[in-house]
């Protein structure tokens, strides 16, 4: 399966541009539509679990045909997401559609059940996602794999790309929306109306910690037990900035929450790049400053990069109010396939 590589670098592309929905241009909007509006997107999905090296596990839920030899599309979701995540559900439909098996991975303590250890899942966790692949590629060693990857996800994707280099095990891959910058999104969130995704994100998080706190003492789990309790009482904290600092960086290895930023920021990876990637983006994204998007020349030559006026953050709902349409569920598909026939494989 061989990798096409492009002469330069596209920034900007105007071949499939997204148009707003009528009265959605605000960036909110499009940014709130899909987890407040949308409507859920039923399937019949098989999970299975992915014991890791560390002896925690993923759960990871499949969809669409159950064929070895078939192009397969692995699925990374946002932060606080899930596989249940709307984007998620739609990109798995819009794929079974065309004939593409999926497999949406859920990050540690996201598919509904607490992973084992006092680590969770971060903005660079790109060892956990290596495991992941390195495990399809063992049950497809045949099949083309594909990964598409949203916020979160999209920077632990281009991370680990850029990581990989030409030793990547994936054919193609897309990022959507993705924050290249972790302490300048730190600092976008805590922003006018941004802040409410802020009170979000910090809500769920800590939410999330305490109740391992009090599960490890309470199940008297004595691996990790110590390091959840040196986090202490978790008050007083409202920022990225605070959380990354008191939680994330002593959790997983990190000095502090600036040494978090810059190992895990994905935009100090992309000139390394050696699989053929798309970039989609918002300048209008409530998550990320325009000044922290990549110039042209951070770009390696097998990167595409879209940059849309409208769009929010994961947004990219068109068509109109009743009968609105994602653009990212097009646009997705089309590149995947697009990228497919152009190495020379057939896509179903």
């Amino acid at each position: 399966m061989s990798k096409h590589v492009s002469t330069r670098p596209t920034f900007l592309s105007h071949a499939n541009p997204f148009v707003p929905a009528v009265g959605m241009g605000n960036p909110h909007l499009q940014t709130l539509w899909g987890p407040l509006l949308r409507k859920p997107t039923l399937l019949a999905r098989t999970r299975e679990r992915l014991w890791l090296q560390d002896g925690d596990f993923l759960d990871m839920d499949w969809h669409g045909p159950d064929e070895s030899d078939k192009p397969l599309v692995l699925v990374l979701h946002g932060l606080t997401g899930s596989s249940n995540s709307p984007y998620v559900a739609g990109l798995q439909k819009a794929m079974a559609a065309l004939g593409w098996p999926s497999v949406a991975l859920n990050w540690r303590g996201c598919s509904g059940e607490p992973n084992l250890l006092s680590r969770s899942y971060h903005s660079g966790a790109s060892e956990d996602l290596a495991e992941v692949i390195a495990h399809l590629r063992s049950l497809r060693p045949l099949a083309p794999i594909y990964a598409a990857g949203y916020s979160l996800g999209g920077n632990v994707l281009l991370k680990y790309l850029g990581e990989s280099g030409a030793g990547s095990d994936l054919q193609g891959a897309v990022a959507v929306s993705v924050p290249f910058r972790l302490d300048e999104c730190a600092n976008r969130i805590g922003q006018g109306f941004s802040r409410v995704y802020q009170r979000h994100f910090m809500r769920e998080m800590l939410a999330y910690i305490r109740d391992k706190q009090h599960r490890f003492q309470h199940e008297g789990i004595s691996e990790g037990l110590a390091e959840l309790a040196a986090l202490g009482s978790l008050e007083n904290m409202r920022t990225f900035w605070d959380f990354d600092g008191r939680v994330t960086a002593p959790l997983h290895g990190f000095t502090d929450a600036t040494d978090y930023y810059r190992r895990a920021s994905s935009r100090y990876y992309l000139g390394q790049i050696q699989t053929p990637t798309l970039i989609i983006q918002s300048s209008d994204d409530p998550f990320v400053f325009p000044h922290s998007l990549p110039e042209p020349s951070e770009l390696s030559s097998c990167t595409e990069f879209e940059l849309h006026t409208k769009g929010g953050h994961v947004g990219f709902v068109e068509g109109s109010l009743r009968n609105p349409r994602y653009y990212l569920e097009r646009r997705i598909p089309l590149w995947l396939c697009a990228t497919q026939e152009r190495d020379g494989s057939p896509t179903s």
